[in-house]
Formats: C-alpha cells, sequence, structure tokens
C-alpha cells in the first residue's frame, strides 16, 4: 500500500508555520466552545503512520497548523513507516514514555489496552456531533465498554486493475464471483499481463487479500462467541483456492510487502492487485500514460454467497501518561470537526473514507466514478476479527501474522491445507488462551 517510506519530523514551529488553511477562520471560536481545554502550556508529541498520498499529509499538517493557531498548543510531529508503529507503541507502553497521541493502524491500541486514555467523553461528543458511528468503527475504538482509540479515517482496500487487460483477456466487465476471478487470473497470466497479490508480512494489503480468502469461502478465525474456529472445512476449502490462485502471480508475492505491489502496479509489471486509492493517485500525480486505464472494483463473492471484505482502520490513540490530557482530547475533538474534516476528504481525492456518517455526502466522492467506489467501504468493512468481536486476543493474532502464514505455508508447498489450518489452530489458541 505505501508510495513513500520517507521518515519526516516536523517541529511545533514549522507545523505552525506558513501560510494558514481555511480552517483557521472558524478554529479560533471552534477553541472557545469545545469542552476540553488544554492545559496551560500543553504541549504534544504526535507520531503517525507514513504517509502514502502527499495529498492527505498536506491536508492533515494543514489542520493540525489551525489546531496549534486556535489553541496554542505545539504539535511535533514524527511521521514512521507503518510497520514501525507497532514496535514504537509497545516499547512507549512498556517504559511509560514516549508520544502523547499515536496515529496507530489496525488493532494497535488493544495490545496495550490497559495503557489507553479513556476517550469515551470525546468519542460520545463528537459522534452525536456528525451522525453517529459506523458500526466497524466503533468495534475498533471500543474495549470492554469504554472507548480506547478514536478511529478517525477508513482506508478502503479494493481489487485495482487495468481495464484494458482484462477486456483483452475477455471479461467485460470484472468479475463479481470468486471462479470467475480465479478464470481472470489465468487469462491475465497466459496474456503476459499476470495479477499480483501479497502473500507476505503485509499488515494492510497482505491482510486484506488474505481475509477475504479466508471470509469469502466461510471461513474465520474464532465465531460470534469468540470461539477459536478457524480449523474448519471451509477454511480449507479457501486454501485449496489460494493454491489453484497462486500459480497465475507474478513472481514473488510471497516476499511482497505494502509498498511492493504499488511498485509493480506502477511499473507496469502486474495488471491486477489491490490497493487504496492511493494506486490510482499516484499514477495521476505522475501523468502516468495508463492512469485513465486504471479502475476499482468490489470484491468478488465467494461460495457463502456473502460480500465480505477487508478495509483499514486507523485508531488515534493516547498514553494514559500523558501529562496534557485535556489538550490530547481536544486534539482528537479538533480532528474529527467537520470543517477540518472536509478538508481532509478534499485533499484525500478518495484514499480516505468517513468514519462518522455525518459526512457520507461530501462531494468527493462524486468527481470520479473510479474513486466512487470507496465511499461506503464504513459501511461494508468485517473487523479483522469478524464474526468475533474485536480483542487482545485478536489484535495479538493479528499481530503475528497468523492468516498470511496460513496461506503462505499453503501456496509454497510447505503445508497441505488441512495441516496448515491445524498449526494455525495452535498458534491462534495460545492468543486467545493467553
Amino acid at each position: 500500500m505505501g508510495v513513500d517510506r520517507r521518515s519526516l519530523i516536523w517541529g511545533g514551529a514549522a507545523v505552525a508555520a506558513g501560510a494558514l488553511p481555511p480552517v483557521a477562520q472558524w478554529a479560533a471560536a471552534w477553541a472557545q466552545e469545545q469542552p476540553f481545554k488544554p492545559e496551560p502550556g500543553a504541549k504534544l508529541n504526535f507520531l503517525r503512520w507514513g504517509k502514502f498520498l502527499d495529498a492527505e499529509d498536506r491536508a492533515t499538517r494543514d489542520n493540525i497548523a489551525a489546531f496549534t493557531k486556535a489553541t496554542g498548543v505545539e504539535v511535533s510531529i514524527t511521521s514512521e513507516w507503518q510497520d514501525d508503529i507497532q514496535p514504537k507503541v509497545a516499547i512507549a507502553a512498556n517504559s511509560g514514555s514516549g508520544p502523547d497521541v499515536v496515529w496507530a493502524i489496525h488493532t494497535t491500541p488493544f495490545l496495550v489496552s490497559e495503557k489507553c486514555l479513556d476517550v469515551t467523553d470525546v468519542a460520545e461528543h463528537v459522534g452525536k456531533k456528525h451522525g453517529g458511528w459506523y458500526p466497524l468503527v466503533e468495534q475498533y475504538g471500543k474495549h470492554q465498554g469504554r472507548w480506547i482509540a478514536i478511529p478517525n479515517v477508513v482506508i478502503g482496500v479494493l481489487p485495482v486493475f487495468r481495464t484494458s487487460f482484462v477486456k483483452a483477456a475477455g471479461f467485460d466487465s470484472f468479475p463479481k464471483d470468486t471462479d470467475s476471478f480465479l478464470k481472470l487470473c489465468q487469462a491475465l497470466k497466459a496474456s503476459g499481463h499476470p495479477a499480483g497479490f501479497a502473500f507476505g508480512k503485509a499488515p494492510s494489503d497482505g491482510n486484506a487479500f488474505c481475509n477475504w480468502l479466508l471470509w469469502s469461502h466461510g471461513g474465520k478465525v474464532a465465531d460470534e462467541a469468540g470461539k477459536v474456529a478457524i480449523n474448519s472445512p471451509e477454511t480449507v476449502r479457501a486454501l485449496d483456492y489460494a493454491r489453484a490462485l497462486y500459480p497465475t502471480f507474478i513472481e514473488g508475492t510471497l516476499g511482497w510487502n505494502d509498498a511492493t505491489n504499488n511498485q509493480a502496479f506502477l511499473g507496469g509489471n502486474v495488471s491486477l492487485t489491490n490497493n487504496s486509492v492511493s494506486v490510482y493517485g499516484k499514477a495521476r500525480a505522475d501523468k502516468l500514460a495508463f492512469a485513465d486505464d486504471i479502475d476499482h472494483a468490489a470484491w468478488p463473492v465467494g461460495p457463502t454467497g456473502v460480500p465480505a471484505e477487508f478495509h483499514l482502520v486507523y485508531p488515534l490513540m493516547v498514553f494514559s501518561f500523558t501529562k496534557y490530557p485535556n489538550a490530547a482530547k481536544a486534539f482528537l475533538t479538533f480532528m474529527m470537526e467537520k470543517q477540518q474534516y472536509d478538508h481532509l476528504l478534499e485533499g484525500s481525492a478518495g484514499y480516505i473514507s468517513q468514519a462518522l456518517r455525518g459526512y457520507a455526502g461530501h462531494p468527493v466522492w462524486d468527481k470520479d466514478p473510479r474513486i466512487a467506489k470507496f465511499r461506503d467501504a464504513p459501511e461494508r468493512g468485517k473487523s479483522v476479527a469478524w464474526p468475533a468481536p474485536v480483542s487482545p486476543a485478536a489484535a495479538s493474532v493479528f499481530a503475528d501474522f497468523v492468516l498470511i502464514d496460513m496461506f503462505a505455508e499453503v501456496v509454497s508447498g510447505q503445508a497441505t491445507p488441512k495441516d496448515a489450518a491445524t498449526k494455525a489452530e495452535r498458534r491462534v489458541l495460545r492468543h486467545y488462551r493467553g
């Protein structure tokens, strides 16, 4: 999913410098009315995942500049490659020092839930004001009845493909079922324009793909009651399907991370992968000749007959050791307000989907049919633990790459589907019993 892996640091002074965005015009009044009054002299250290899209990064920095101008709270921003966020969160939780606020990925707050500041008051204030939270978002924010994070954005992950190559392979439109999807991948391979999906430890794109594989065939890590259920005929069916699919891919996908598929697609090495809108956005920004040949589609439906989509949820979490809890809560509240959220949605051009129902009608979704498919990602998406509730155990399984490893062992020939499911069950049980 990554495009830019550079790490950048902007100090509070740098954030506040330069021309202020339009949001600054209302931010001063907002600062007087919002319920969380920052402590005198408050300063916040903010750690975020590295940018995938320049436009989102600019919009986020604009909004933080407006927050600083309105409240006087300096915000020092550190940007890290997303795979490094979780280890840094673990270090901070164990040491009791580090960033005040983290824009984390996926289920990271659940790994350190006891170290997270209770932000239920923020969630209730913002949710009531802006149309309520999507159930998917709420699942990633609440643990044991309290909000441990504010998941402020959803990033949709869908199949992205070259329209001309799909048509040349004999398909008038992108397949809507898994059997036809396999046939498409076989035809693309035969034509010299193969597909490529990550079977490597790619937290975002790899998990989106492998969870779709599992769910579309009826498999699940745990059932509705949280009982481990991964070793099932449905899981074996999903693994058999993956084993048939893998030979159609470009070589090397066992080692792919969240940046490799972007590079392969933009480099013309694959004609089909899965991603957020960032691949399309990058192609347009760089004026690539085939930018207008790119499109997105919903994930094909498997034997269950039920759509099964895994989209990314990025939560804002605050450590309980922060010296400035009110300033942190004010920061989270500001990041969800309509005036700045509109700026974020507009700047991201479909890369970010809304976490609150009140923002679903933003005009950005009507500007380009290629990105309109991401509008409903928050409504359609299932949580990483589906159908079980999100929990520390589910977060631990996710962090351990159990699902990706299970599929990788089968497609690489290291294990049969049944043996891989049995091994995965043992690993999942360790997490759930722990």
